[in-house]
């Protein structure tokens, strides 16, 4: 038994509420929601798991702001009029056996996938540079100053929602190549108004929006932020840019900060960038998030191909204040249990090994959600599933999803 481990020891955030060890299950994309892309029986299967897995937070995958703005099809969103019983279920098997439930909330900017017809929103209109993939994303339109105060809203809206439904708290979605990420790079950002140019104009709608839900919600609601380390592309968001951000967080009481890295054109959140940096196997922003946590008194939480209980232990000595584990947890839902009984139990994570970076992260994001609509219905996870099929089956999983998607959005129209 390793019950005194610093994993197992409790956190309480500045706010009061206490997380009853340091191990979090950080967001997935699931893309395993009910119709009106709310939370339905196979998410709540999903979580029931995650709930009895012996966690001391459950961070959802990214919920939407904006129903007509989705990463994928099969996402869930909530907006201000969406209706709460289906979150206020989700909340509740996920706090069941005593972790903390936090939404994430996000909006795709110009992370847009073609075939869903939706928003395709950006800083600037700089579109996606993925080679012969880019084709499969949609051209993002310049947002208007309208744009930008109507997504700002949204956020406040949303996190209000999540909060009535009984979550303890959401997490802003700043990384990733998601649209807060695309207002803080100077790559994607390049407006010449109060919305781009100096570091702090890029961070002026992350600021906005983080002191928006600040003044709305009451302070044990926590307050978290997903941020990127880097973007790992030349001349994008640098380390520097982060400390300065978090610098201004920890200003508007935000309670934790996850420390990410990376977008669709550089997945440096499965090990791979676009600029030759090199990553640690395991823990792959540890680094940054040790020189974070010295100029910082904000918690830190880092996540990133973690699935061992000595590295998880690592992160949180060498000064985190939680350890995120995702793909891990797809396959062994019950990690930190079984590290419990088993300190040299490794969970699974899937690493293609393609010579196309990006179709081989499209095949280990498959290969992820695979499991998860697995554990959705019940069924036990594989150890080693195959990369061809995981993005076969996924594909047409994707196909089916995104007719479903765009004939509710018609009928709504036409209703």
């Amino acid at each position: 038994m390793h019950e005194d481990s610093v994993l197992y020891s409790p956190f309480s955030f500045a706010g009061g509420k206490t997380a009853v060890n340091r191990i979090v299950k950080a967001a997935m994309e699931e893309n395993m929601a009910a119709d009106g892309a709310l939370p339905g029986e196979a998410l709540y299967s999903l979580y029931r798991y995650w709930a009895h897995g012996g966690l001391g937070m459950i961070i959802t995958g990214n919920v939407m702001i904006d129903k007509q703005a989705m990463t994928g099809p099969g996402g869930v969103a909530l907006e201000a009029n969406t209706p709460l019983a289906p979150f206020k279920r989700w909340a509740s098997i996920i706090k069941s056996q005593g972790a903390l439930a936090v939404m994430q909330l996000n909006h795709p900017g110009r992370q847009v996938f073609k075939a869903m017809q939706g928003k395709a929103l950006a800083p600037s209109a700089v579109p996606l540079s993925m080679g012969r993939h880019s084709k499969l994303f949609a051209t993002p339109k310049a947002m208007t100053c309208e744009d930008i105060h109507d997504v700002c809203q949204r956020f406040v809206a949303s996190a209000k929602q999540a909060m009535q439904a009984g979550f303890d708290g959401v997490e802003i979605h700043a990384a990733h190549g998601y649209l807060l990420t695309q207002f803080l790079s100077p790559l994607t950002n390049q407006r010449q108004d109060e919305w781009g140019g100096s570091l702090m104009n890029r961070a002026r709608l992350l600021i906005n929006v983080i002191s928006q839900i600040r003044a709305v919600c009451p302070r044990d609601f926590i307050v978290m932020v997903k941020l990127n380390s880097a973007d790992f592309q030349r001349g994008g968001f640098e380390f520097s840019d982060a400390l300065a951000v978090v610098e201004r967080l920890q200003a508007l009481g935000v309670d934790m900060v996850e420390l990410s890295g990376g977008s669709y054109e550089s997945p440096a959140m499965q090990g791979n960038t676009a600029d030759e940096s090199r990553l640690a196997r395991e823990a792959y922003f540890l680094s940054f998030a040790r020189k974070m946590v010295a100029h910082t008194e904000m918690p830190v939480m880092t996540t990133g191909g973690i699935r061992r209980a000595d590295v998880a232990e690592q992160v949180i000595e060498q000064g985190c204040t939680m350890v995120g584990l995702a793909s891990a947890l797809a396959t062994t839902p019950d990690l930190a249990q079984k590290w419990r009984k088993n300190w040299t139990y490794a969970g699974y994570i899937p690493a293609c090994q393609w010579r196309d970076k990006t179709l081989a992260g499209l095949a280990n994001m498959a290969t992820v959600r695979r499991q998860l609509r697995r554990l959705g219905n019940d069924l036990t996870t594989l150890r080693a599933p195959t990369s061809w099929w995981s993005l076969i089956l996924d594909m047409l999983q994707r196909r089916k999803l995104t007719k479903r998607y765009l004939a509710q959005g018609q009928k709504q129209h036409s209703g």
